[in-house]
C-alpha cells in the first residue's frame, strides 16, 4: 500500500471517525468539543516549532524537552499538539499560554494540508512513534525539518513498516534525525532503510523525570494524617484488572486491617466504573473528586482526577503499575522507581520492554501474572521491609544512572535548530 492509497482509505474510512468521536464523546465528556481541531478547521498561528506527542505518557517525558527548547531558544515559538484529552491537559497545565495548542488532526490530506499553511512550522518534533504517513510528507511539501525523538520501535512495529514498506519506506525517508531510545531499536530502524548518520542512541526521556519535593509535600502531609501501617498503589489500572487490585487488597485487609489502597485509573470515563466495582467488592472508599476525607474506615482511596499520580505513588510504601495484566502494553514504572518504591508489574509491558527488563534485573520490579501472585507479591514486600527496601534503593539507582537522555535527545535537535536560527 502506498500513500494514495492509504489517503483513499482514510477518506473512505471518515464516518468511521466521526462515529468514534460520537462514542467517546457519550463516555467521556472530554471528548464532546474541539471537534474542528481533529479536521484542521481551527484559526491557528504560525509557529516556529511544531511539537507532537499523543498522550499523558509521551507528553509527560516532553514537557522537560519543551521547556529547554523555550529555554535556550526563546525566540522561537512553539505548537504543541496531543491526540488525548488527557495530553492536553497536562500541556495546558504545565505550559499554559507559552505555547499554542491544539489536538493533531486527522491524517486526512485536506486537514493536514490547512493545519500546516495555517501552522507554517519550520522544525517538526514527533515524540516517541507517532508517524503519520500525510503529516510527515506534507510537512517536507513545506519545506519543514523533521525530527523523531525519544524514538521507540519494538521488533513488532518494525515487522508491520517492513510488510507496509511502498508506505513506511518513503513516509521514513522523510526523517532528517531520529533520537533512538536504544542500540537494538537503532538496529530495526537501518534495516527499515533508515540512514546511519540520522540515528543516535539517546536513552529515554522518561528517565529524566523531575520529582520536585515542595509539589509532592502535600500529599506527604495527607499520608501523616491518614496514619495507615500499610499504604499501597494501584496507578493507571484500566478495567480488568480492578478485580485484581481489589481482591489483592482484600487479602491485604486480612493482614493489616487498617491498610489503605490508593487506587487510581488510567482514563476519566473509566473513574465511576472503578467506584462500582469497589463498592460491589465490598470495600469502603472515597473519592478524590469529591474531597471526601480518608477516615478510620476508609479501605480504599479512588484517585478519580488527573494530574495527581506522582503524588499519590509518593504516599505509597509499594506500586503496582497498571495496564500490564491485560493486553494493553504497560504505563511509566519509572515514576515510583523514582520515588524509591518497590515496583510490580502484570507480564504484558512492551512499551516499557527495555525500562521494565532493567528493572527486573536490578531487583527493583517483580512480574505477576493475576490478583493472587499481586496478593502474595505485595505481602510478601510488607513484611520483610529489608528487602522492600532493598527494591526501593535498586529503582532510584536505574534512575539515577540512566539520567542525561534529556541532553543527549537536545544535541540531536539542535544542529537543525542552529539552522533555523540562521535562517
Amino acid at each position: 500500500m502506498n500513500r494514495i492509497c492509504y489517503s483513499f482509505l482514510l477518506y473512505l474510512l471518515t464516518p468511521i471517525l466521526l462515529i468514534y468521536l460520537t462514542i467517546r464523546a457519550i463516555k467521556s465528556a472530554d471528548y464532546r468539543g474541539r471537534w474542528g481541531e481533529r479536521f484542521g478547521l481551527t484559526r491557528l498561528k504560525s509557529t516556529d516549532i511544531l511539537l507532537h506527542s499523543v498522550s499523558m505518557g509521551e507528553t509527560q517525558a516532553a514537557i522537560p524537552f519543551i521547556k529547554a527548547l523555550q529555554q535556550h531558544y526563546p525566540q522561537f515559538s512553539i505548537t504543541v499538539t496531543t491526540t488525548s484529552p488527557t495530553g492536553s491537559q497536562l500541556v495546558q497545565k504545565a505550559l499554559g499560554d507559552r505555547v499554542q495548542h491544539c489536538y493533531l488532526p486527522f491524517d486526512l490530506p485536506w486537514c493536514i494540508r490547512r493545519f500546516l499553511r495555517q501552522v507554517q512550522p519550520k522544525l517538526l518534533i514527533v515524540m516517541e512513534t507517532e508517524l503519520w504517513p500525510n503529516l510527515l510528507h506534507q510537512a517536507k511539501q513545506h519545506g519543514t525539518q523533521i525530527v523523531l525523538a525519544n524514538a521507540r520501535l519494538s521488533a513488532k512495529s518494525a515487522a508491520g513498516y517492513q510488510k507496509w514498506a511502498k508506505l513506511s519506506g518513503p513516509m521514513l525517508q522523510q526523517l532528517d534525525a531520529i533520537a533512538v531510545q536504544t542500540a537494538e531499536e537503532a538496529e530495526r530502524f537501518k534495516a527499515l532503510g533508515v540512514a546511519a548518520d540520522k540515528v543516535q542512541v539517546c536513552g529515554s526521556l522518561k528517565f529524566d523525570l523531575s520529582v520536585d519535593n515542595a509539589q509532592l509535600a502535600p500529599y506527604l502531609a495527607l499520608k501523616q494524617q491518614w496514619q495507615r501501617s500499610v499504604v499501597w498503589v494501584a496507578g493507571s489500572v484500566h478495567p480488568g484488572e480492578f478485580t485484581a487490585v481489589l481482591e489483592c487488597h482484600q487479602q491485604i485487609l486480612q493482614r493489616w486491617p487498617d491498610a489503605l489502597l490508593l487506587m487510581v485509573p488510567r482514563h476519566p470515563e473509566q473513574f465511576d466504573n472503578a467506584a462500582t466495582a469497589i463498592n460491589e467488592a465490598g470495600l469502603h472508599a472515597v473519592r478524590r473528586s469529591a474531597q471526601q476525607p480518608v477516615i478510620e474506615t476508609t479501605q480504599v482511596l479512588l484517585g478519580d482526577t488527573m494530574g495527581e499520580m506522582l503524588g499519590w505513588y509518593a504516599c505509597g510504601d509499594v506500586a503496582f503499575v497498571g495496564g500490564s495484566l491485560i493486553v494493553m502494553g504497560g504505563h511509566n514504572p519509572l515514576e515510583p522507581a523514582a520515588l524509591g518504591l518497590p515496583i510490580l508489574q502484570g507480564p504484558n509491558y512492551r512499551d516499557f520492554l527495555e525500562i521494565s527488563q532493567t528493572l527486573q534485573q536490578q531487583g527493583a520490579m517483580q512480574i505477576v501474572a493475576d490478583g493472587a501472585e499481586l496478593a502474595a507479591a505485595v505481602i510478601a514486600l510488607l513484611s520483610h521491609p529489608e528487602q522492600k527496601a532493598q527494591a526501593g534503593k535498586a529503582g532510584l539507582a536505574v534512575v539515577e544512572r540512566n539520567r542525561g537522555t534529556l541532553k543527549r535527545q537536545f544535541a540531536v535537535v539542535a544542529p537543525l535548530l542552529e539552522q533555523l536560527e540562521s535562517r
